[in-house]
């Protein structure tokens, strides 16, 4: 399946994004795209960060807010334009999606299924539309109407495919299923050159406002020119504005103007009240409408000698707007980021007629280099990047009186900011590394943003004033111009001896000053504290408790550090026929007397009551302690032992052998009562055995029987239902009866399973009552109090969730254990809907369940189940399509995550491996562990043959790691101590229990766990030093350049041009060597070298040739290929420079100068080197169009072989062949390239 191409790792960066109501028009989300991935936000209000003591905020300011990813759609294509729109009698809003050389999709999110739709398909690929072309270089781009009556969509640069959207369809024709016409209707195309031969050329296009049909603001190119040739053509832009009569298909031009600066690169219409069209240029603003003359501002000096379109000069500015991106904040301003990560704050004065007379520009930040600005509702700024990590910005509205005639604005304004705002104290974001935002606390005041001045706008005395803050950020590796391997500077002691090494991807990431090496790891190697061998255990917990009380210290015994807070005070760990009980403090002893049961296995052990008690589940009998200090025991029948337990607080059930449940509920002491475990057996059907079983505990409220009154009565509508399995209800006197305060009491398992000759137990007022006082109760969810619930898996292939205590059918699924993408409520399915496999047989058992809530607040529950050698999980999710009372308004969504859990083993020991699972591994222990903060980080952890990590942060997303380096391990559990602050203990194969924590340098809240180091520059090749173990890197600086170089007979002269103040200089990148330590990843002292003006690294490899002065006869260089372009009139030269990382003696204080480096090698060539390589300890490498290859001697290069291949080569490799090495070369023409 993947002979030719597998996606490793998906698309980091961002290059589309919009503002919609995604899920439902109550609600909004940010929709992103980058490459084929497809993402959907939601903004997430935190705490409101403290304003500055002399600034007040406005009434409107806006909250901090972070961003939680509810879904993600891998896309089977690159997307090139996103618009989001509204259709008739749909309760959310569409995406049209277009793609290479010219598709167009609408989606719409399908809330049945928790996945998208497609409404309509659009292919438009015809040869005769193509004019002849092999390939189109031309970007379909979609633009939505305002009034959202049509769609149109731009290809091959002068052909417009109109999509109209139905408008008179009742909206319970569009949600009936087969019923109503579909809101798109048949598109139908426009070639632009019929209305107007000169038409060609379309640069940009967009929907004015305020029309009454639909109308088309197009700016197009008829007679192309370009800055070389402005002396004889310029001014060669126009624009046109077409209405489009959709009914008669009918397009008149209604306006038009020529004769625009030949740079203008995109048009953005203007919103209502003004209205109207802005022309962006590289070197102008225009603003354009039809009622009122042009108006246009030129932003630097080009504009004087390159166009004769009347512009006023903007004071104070000098910019260029090529790269730019924009967005409205308001109907007035709009936010500007530059190529260089700038943000600009544009305002549009206008006079009494609504006519734009003047534009205030202003520099409020510096951010990353964006490729996407858009507004996300009130005071919030998405900037996206594929350049760099993506942001999302607050901006804040202050207003302050105008000053009156004292002093002139601009000297008040210069002192008020000398007096309030300090250098110090100033706030920068563009210093801040976007690595930052791996960990996104540390994303905060120091260095984030610096505001450069007001961004004001004046509107009578008021002075409007903007500030921008960072919330949040996502990551971003890419885009990855090279990669290496290499080998992992931190590695425990345990580990190094590992046949299979454990290596890392390096990769350069970014561009300018977001620039930064990508440090990724396959999996996670945990940092081992300490190892005891512990043979014989086979599961283990750990516990919060209070300690016993230490015997008196010496007094010269040195003072310990206090204990963290939640610290696990006891390891719990079971054996055949026993169990051990540890108190871990500062020290880990076994304890010999305390109320813990040790003389037989112990099948569970946690807290409960907000983990002030312990409860130990053991086969014959439950205990509660508090510490060491025994509460209470409830026996239970040696014939029918405990076999499973499962813990939601304050509710704990247990299961025997023979398939009874008992629900034990917590009191909390009150008063002179203690606490103790009241139990309940449940009056349950014997429809069939159990096979797993998890108790939950909901917090986010999604978890209902109740239907939301904001859903739409469509989605409400009730469907044909199949008769509903009724739990036995009893009348309050009957449940009276049915608590059991005297355990002697209780029915020992004669009963059948779920059947007992006690009632069903206290209503669920009165357990509810009595458990009302505990502490875990008072945690209030986001629609009030939690809920509890219990998920059943039977032998019947099954799923079954009941509401606690009362133990009610609310959900059931049938043969779930299949793998299907989606889990239905069986009972209540429209016939003929999913119910094919119903009636067959479960294809496996199912070992283990877990429901647990993860994400923001617990608030996005997940349900995983562990077959035999696979685990599917599952997400659930809100769905109202039936009006059933007390069943769950919520269905599960299969997650995407391929996780191989089986041992990689030969053919021959596959037995073999059967064999030792069945030693190592029992079915009663638990390989699906809960997590709470182990380094920061909340999840699952999945024990076995090939363990895994499962993270969910506030971000949403769950992440899966392997951590295959220590082998299988049998068990695990959380571990927080004052030695392990938030770490783990687990048990590998050969049964030495391992304490350890997770590196805290790397961030595993992505696809692999990664590093991103910042070089607020740009990198272009790396390369692993295998000898010194140290990276050498590429990168580059621009500057600023008013030099150019000439020819003056056979000698180069350096000539100086100076401009005027408001010309933009060109930039000259200045390039680098640097070596780098992975230990620290910081800059080796004193080994950068710095190459020449006007040279270009072109490659860097770490070569091996022959050598005379190494054992083995060969040694590896550091091998540098340069391009020294000085222009047109210059021919091209190169250098080939050949480094040896040598080991000095470290300066004092500074263990990374170990390591130097020497030039072996460094002569000009007669031609731009392209590529080098080695071949049997030769240096091979393309010089101009020549292929030449070289040996060492001493420290000269002496020719041994040269081809002449009559086209320049761009690069070469090795390959290995049987006997010997051969060479493949890739090179390329003028016109083309051959490979």
């Amino acid at each position: 399946m993947y002979a030719m191409c597998k996606e490793l790792h998906p698309p980091t960066g961002v290059e589309h994004s919009l503002y919609c109501h995604f899920f439902k028009m109550q609600q909004s989300n940010l929709v992103v795209a980058g490459a084929n991935q497809l993402h959907v936000y939601r903004l997430n209000q935190v705490s409101e960060s403290k304003a500055s003591a002399n600034e007040k905020a406005t009434a409107g300011e806006a909250k901090k807010m972070k961003l939680e990813c509810m879904a993600s759609f891998p896309l089977f294509g690159c997307v090139q334009s996103m618009q989001s729109v509204n259709l008739v009698g749909s309760s959310r809003d569409s995406l049209l999606l277009s793609f290479r050389d010219a598709k167009l999709s609408v989606v719409e999110y399908d809330p049945s299924t928790n996945g998208l739709k497609t409404l309509s398909l659009h292919f438009f690929e015809d040869e005769e539309l193509k004019d002849g072309l092999i390939g189109s270089y031309h970007v379909p781009t979609v633009r939505i109407d305002p009034d959202g009556r049509c769609a149109v969509m731009l290809i091959y640069g002068t052909r417009l495919i109109v999509l109209p959207f139905r408008k008179d369809v009742a909206a319970e024709e569009i949600d009936s299923v087969g019923a109503g016409r579909s809101p798109v209707m048949s598109s139908y195309m426009i070639d632009m050159r019929n209305l107007d031969e000169q038409i060609t050329n379309i640069i940009d296009f967009q929907f004015l406002h305020g029309y009454y049909e639909p109308t088309l603001f197009i700016l197009y190119e008829p007679l192309q020119s370009w800055a070389g040739r402005v002396a004889a053509r310029m001014d060669t832009c126009c624009i046109v504005a077409i209405s489009l009569n959709i009914r008669e298909k009918v397009h008149p031009i209604i306006w038009s103007v020529s004769n625009l600066p030949f740079d203008c690169l995109q048009a953005m219409t203007v919103p209502k009240p003004i209205g109207g069209a802005l022309v962006f240029a590289t070197n102008s603003l225009l603003y354009l409408n039809q009622s009122f003359p042009p108006y246009g501002v030129s932003l630097n000096s080009f504009p004087d000698n390159s166009t004769q379109f009347p512009l006023k000069v903007q004071e104070g500015v000098r910019i260029s707007l090529d790269c730019a991106q924009a967005a409205f904040i308001s109907s007035e301003r709009l936010v500007l980021s530059l190529k260089g990560g700038e943000l600009y704050v544009l305002t549009l004065l206008v006079d009494g007629m609504r006519s734009v007379r003047e534009f205030h520009l202003d520099k409020a930040a510096a951010s990353v280099l964006t490729t996407c600005v858009c507004a996300c509702g009130d005071g919030n700024l998405y900037l996206g990047s594929r350049l760099g990590n993506s942001l999302l910005l607050r901006y804040n509205e202050k207003v302050q009186e105008k000053p009156q005639k004292e002093k002139p604005f601009e000297q008040e304004l210069q002192q008020e900011s000398k007096k309030n705002e300090p250098p110090s104290k100033k706030k920068r974001l563009d210093t801040m590394g976007d690595w930052m935002a791996s960990d996104v606390n540390e994303v905060q005041d120091p260095e984030e943003l610096e505001v450069y001045g007001a961004a004001e706008a004046q509107t009578g005395n008021q002075l409007t004033q903007y500030t921008f803050e960072v919330c949040d950020s996502i990551l971003n590796i890419g885009p990855c111009g090279g990669v290496q391997m290499g080998e992992p500077a931190f590695l425990s002691e345990e580990f190094q001896n590992n046949l299979d090494p454990d290596i890392e991807l390096v990769s350069t990431s970014g561009h300018g000053k977001n620039g930064a090496i990508s440090i990724l790891q396959r999996t996670i190697r945990p940092q081992v504290v300490t190892t005891f061998e512990l043979p014989g255990c086979y599961d283990m917990w750990t516990v919060i408790g209070v300690s016993p009380p230490k015997v008196q210290e010496s007094e010269n015994e040195e003072e310990k550090l206090p204990s963290p807070a939640n610290s696990h005070a006891f390891l719990i760990m079971s054996r055949e026929d026993s169990s051990m009980i540890l108190q871990t403090g500062h020290e880990i002893n076994e304890l010999d007397q305390s109320g813990f049961l040790t003389d037989t296995p112990t099948i569970f052990a946690g807290n409960m009551g907000d983990n002030k008690y312990i409860v130990q589940v053991c086969g014959t009998e439950v205990r509660l302690l508090r510490g060491v200090e025994l509460l209470q025991t409830i026996p239970f029948d040696s014939s029918s032992p405990l076999v499973h337990a499962t813990l939601a607080d304050p509710y704990l059930v247990v299961a025997t052998d023979s398939g009874q449940l008992v629900l034990l509920v917590l009191s909390c002491e009150s008063g002179d009562s203690p606490a103790k475990l009241t139990t309940i057996s449940p009056n349950i059907e014997a429809v069939s055995n159990v096979w797993a079983m998890c108790a939950y505990r909901d917090t986010g409220g999604l978890f209902t029987t109740i239907a939301m009154a904001n859903e739409p009565e469509a989605v409400l509508a009730p469907a044909p239902m199949t008769p509903t399995k009724q739990r036995d209800t009893k009348t309050e006197g009957e449940t009276e009866n049915s608590v059991v305060d005297d355990v002697e009491e209780m029915l020992y398992g004669d009963a059948p399973a779920f059947a007992t000759s006690s009632q069903e137990g206290a209503n669920e007022e009165e357990v509810n009552k009595s458990a009302g006082s505990s502490s875990a109760e008072k945690t209030s969810g986001e629609n009030g109090k939690p809920t509890y619930w219990l998920a059943i898996s039977r032998d019947d292939g099954s799923l079954e969730i009941c509401s606690l205590p009362a133990f009610s059918l609310c959900f059931v699924t049938k043969n779930f254990a299949s793998g299907a993408r989606l889990l239905s409520d069986n009972d209540f399915l429209t016939s003929g809907q999913e119910s094919q496999g119903e009636e067959q047989p479960p294809n496996q058992e199912v070992k283990e369940l877990l429901l647990v809530g993860l994400g923001s607040k617990n608030s996005r529950p997940h349900l995983l189940v562990r077959l035999n050698d696979e685990l599917i999980i599952y997400e659930a999710f809100s769905f109202c399509g039936h009006s059933a009372e007390g069943h769950l308004r919520l269905r599960f969504s299969k997650v995407p995550l391929n996780l191989l859990l089986r041992e990689k083993k030969t053919s021959k020991s596959r037995k073999k491996a059967e064999v030792d699972q069945k030693a190592l591994f029992s079915d009663q222990v638990k390989r699906l562990r809960h997590f709470e903060d182990i380094a920061g980080y909340t999840g699952i952890f999945v024990s076995g043959f090939y363990p895994h990590w499962l993270f969910m942060s506030a971000r949403g997303v769950l992440r899966a790691h392997p951590m295959g380096i220590d082998g299988s391990i049998t068990c695990f559990s959380s571990f927080n101590n004052v030695n392990c602050p938030k770490g783990f203990l687990y048990f590998n194969r050969q049964g030495e229990l391992r304490i350890a924590v997770l590196p805290t340098h790397l961030s595993y809240d992505a696809t692999w766990p990664v590093r991103k180091v910042p070089l607020r520059c740009t990198p272009h090749f790396i390369c692993y030093h295998m000898d010194s173990k140290t990276y050498a890197v590429v990168t580059s600086i621009p500057e600023m350049c008013n030099r150019s170089v000439k020819m003056v007979g056979e000698e180069k002269e350096v000539e100086t041009f100076e401009r005027d103040e408001r010309f933009i200089y060109p930039t000259l990148d200045k390039f680098s060597v640097q070596l780098f330590s992975p230990v620290s990843w910081e800059p080796i002292p004193n080994t950068k070298i710095q190459l020449e003006d006007w040279e270009h690294a072109t490659c860097l490899k770490n070569v091996t040739l022959s050598s005379d002065a190494t054992v083995s006869g060969v040694k590896g260089y550091l091998a540098v290929g340069t391009n020294i372009c000085y222009g047109d009139e210059v021919s091209c030269r190169g250098r080939i420079l050949l480094f040896d990382v040598i080991e000095v003696v470290p300066e004092p204080g500074q263990p990374l100068t170990k390591n130097k480096i020497k030039i072996v090698y460094d002569e000009e060539q007669k031609g731009p080197v392209t590529s080098i390589t080695h071949v049997s300890g030769k240096l091979l490498a393309a010089v101009g169009q020549k292929i030449y290859m070289w040996e060492l001697t001493g420290d000269q290069l002496v020719a041994r072989a040269f081809i002449d291949t009559q086209v320049n080569a761009r690069g070469c490799c090795r390959a290995q062949l049987l006997s010997g090495m051969a060479v493949v070369g890739r090179s390329f023409l003028a016109t083309g390239r051959a490979d």
